[in-house]
């Protein structure tokens, strides 16, 4: 009876350990859609308000840039009567053009998603989202592994739990895909920084 009640309890035990571990894959999977629609939500919000300075006539005094058409830098407006106004932002640049002509197909963006394309001989970090390169640059002063509280820390996200998980989802998707490497759990590093060359 004993040995029953045993396998029963350990049978038990074992179910419960593979619902655990089920969710805690899902909410890990849903964290990181969080991060991501979150980071869109920044963006679209940061791009409104862009759009609306433009509108608005508000350069900050510090002049219009030109683009490499001699028009406003990169930016594209165009009036129709009492329809309103529509603005187009793009990227209008021979480094900008260069890189994204150079980089793999799986690195274009489309659809507004967010793509991190996997290191590749000869892909220049141009091509990874700004928050991203935010990451590689602030490693690359570090000059050595960081956690990522320390890289929320230089990054002026504070230390709010949320912040440092997020960053840390973006961490993991960076080793993931090659462009940073982890030597030890928690602790991140530029790949070149590993290997000794880039």
């Amino acid at each position: 009876m004993m040995g029953s009640l045993m396998a029963e309890l350990e049978a038990r035990e074992a179910a419960a350990r593979g619902r655990a571990e089920v969710l805690r894959a899902r909410i890990a999977e849903l964290t990181e859609q969080l991060a991501a629609e979150e980071e869109l939500l920044s963006r679209l919000g940061i791009t409104r308000q862009t759009v609306l300075e433009i509108l608005d006539g508000d350069d900050h005094a510090w002049g219009a840039l030109e683009g490499t058409d001699g028009r406003p830098g990169g930016v594209e407006v165009e009036q129709d009567g009492d329809a309103g106004v529509r603005a187009a932002l793009r990227l209008d640049g021979p480094i900008t053009r260069a890189a994204l002509a150079a980089a793999p197909v799986a690195a274009r963006v489309g659809g507004g998603a967010v793509t991190v394309p996997v290191w590749q001989a000869g892909v220049a970090e141009a091509v990874l989202p700004v928050a991203y390169r935010d990451v590689l640059e602030v490693l690359a002063d570090a000059a050595k592994p960081l956690r990522a509280r320390q890289i929320a820390a230089a990054l002026g996200l504070g230390d709010q739990r949320r912040s440092v998980e997020g960053l840390r989802l973006k961490l993991k998707r960076l080793v993931q895909r090659g462009w940073l490497a982890e030597p030890a759990v928690g602790l991140f590093a530029r790949r070149d920084q590993m290997t000794g060359s880039s």
